[in-house]
């Protein structure tokens, strides 16, 4: 069998794999791109675009029901399912469709169709093709975690893919995992008129997060009513009948909740098993993940890992950065590093939730001496007006050098209006550079120098 030889590999065409590939098609590189799902990766295909398209649907039919509260009614509020999810086909292969024209455009570039594995150092097999080069980028992604519950295999579940696929509203969903994921889907279907329970093994939805956090969000999901049983510490599931009953407590206060579907979101797990990565000399940790440096080279000389499959970062926007910091190594002479971003994500429900920087836990923690300032969103103007009025926005900041450490913002627009404090936390400078702003009113931005004219020692 002959060998292909290229002068680059890109394995996944997700977030990273595409624009790394594009990058080495115009620095002339012959470059093959392999992929054995659809275009797109998690974003396009089960994360981003077609979770917040129904979100977007969500949302739509729950102003639809608030009709009274601004002064008008729609009358009874009929939700289709089939046409819901159609919506999001489509835009999800708007997606799929503008990546293949994308890529099947490039003058150095060929998409390969199919599984990848290394059967040798700097060689892959794609079905009967070997192919060869001295740059390959793995942008393998994950997958959701199937975790080791009592009776798993006894019932059908559903995890973040296959829950887009109903075409008709759950009876009641039961969510296993009160984090990122679980919540939003718990919104969603709460909205569209799902009956929804909520099970978390911790005593606190959204662990990492601040307590003040976890409690705004259980208080924005409970006045859904989206119901919520944390602390269940011995889960299991089992059938009942034509339902599914998901035990939650051990010993004499056992109990189950029972409902139409359960849909599992305890995690994920990167797609690096299976790809023969000892016969490249990559190295992972006890969890999958590939290990790499600052620069996203793994053990392996040759062999980049970027996105989902390298374990610094779970999101589309760190899988970008992770292209832009290979390809300013390789192409640019710009000796750009992991450690240079700043952590920043969002918890998509409505209101959203922006967070950026330190946690207020972390910086206790740590014992840094900082100021804090927080204000409930009944304060601003914008969110009265529209009757988004949940939630609040706390800052951090450092003593001494009065540069901002961390941010929450709970609240309308909060996904949006975090990325003024964090922009300046990336220009490194003090937080007086958005305090003595003068901000657009009525927005909800035009609060952030008010709360940062309230900051106070961190007792």
């Amino acid at each position: 069998m002959s060998l292909e030889h290229f002068d680059a590999i890109v394995i996944g065409a997700g977030q990273a794999g595409p624009a790394l590939a594009a990058r080495c098609s115009k620095e002339g590189l012959r470059t093959a791109i392999v992929e054995r799902g659809p275009l797109g990766g998690t974003c396009v295909n089960n994360g981003c675009i077609p979770t917040k398209t129904l979100v977007a649907s969500a949302r739509a039919v729950h102003l639809a029901r608030r009709g009274a509260e601004f002064g008008f009614s729609a009358g009874p509020v009929h939700v289709e399912m089939a046409r819901v999810k159609a919506r999001k086909e489509q835009i999800v292969q708007q997606s799929r469709d503008g990546l293949a024209k994308w890529l099947g455009g490039l003058a150095q570039g060929e998409l390969i169709r199919g599984e990848a594995r290394f059967v040798a150092p700097q060689t892959i097999a794609v079905g009967e093709r070997r192919l060869t080069a001295p740059r390959i980028f793995l942008n393998l992604g994950g997958r959701p975690l199937r975790p080791a519950l009592q009776g798993l295999d006894s019932v059908p579940t559903l995890d973040n893919a296959s829950v887009m696929e109903l075409e008709q509203v759950p009876e009641h969903l039961v969510i296993v995992g009160g984090s990122y994921i679980g919540l939003e889907f718990a919104q969603i279907m709460r909205r569209l008129g799902a009956e929804v329970t909520v099970v978390e093994r911790s005593p606190q939805l959204l662990p990492r997060e601040d307590e003040d956090v976890a409690e705004g969000i259980r208080a924005i999901l409970e006045a859904e009513g989206v119901r919520l049983q944390l602390g269940a510490d011995c889960l299991s599931l089992a059938p009942q009948g034509a339902q599914i009953a998901v035990g939650t407590l051990c010993g004499d206060a056992a109990s189950a909740v029972v409902g139409s579907h359960v849909l599992l979101a305890v995690g994920r797990q990167p797609n690096t098993d299976g790809l023969g990565l000892e016969l490249a000399g990559v190295e992972t940790d006890e969890r999958g993940y590939i290990r790499v440096d600052e620069q996203c080279r793994s053990s392996a000389e040759g062999v980049w890992a970027l996105g989902d499959c390298n374990g610094r970062g779970a999101f589309t926007h760190t899988a970008w950065n992770d292209y832009e910091i290979v390809a300013a190594n390789l192409f640019d002479a710009d000796p750009r590093r992991l450690s240079d971003r700043i952590p920043c994500y969002a918890l998509f429900i409505d209101p959203a939730l922006g967070r950026v920087g330190l946690s207020e836990r972390e910086l206790r923690a740590s014992g840094r001496p900082a100021l804090m300032a927080k204000m409930p969103m009944q304060r601003v103007g914008r969110a009265r007006e529209a009757g988004e009025t949940q939630g609040f926005m706390k800052v951090l900041v450092d003593a001494g050098n009065q540069r901002i450490l961390g941010a929450a913002i709970l609240g309308m627009n909060g996904d949006e209006v975090v990325h003024s404090l964090l922009d300046v936390m990336a220009a490194d400078r003090p937080y007086t550079a958005i305090s003595r702003a003068v901000h657009i009113h009525p927005t909800v931005t035009e609060l952030v120098p008010t709360l940062l004219q309230q900051l106070k020692p961190l007792d």
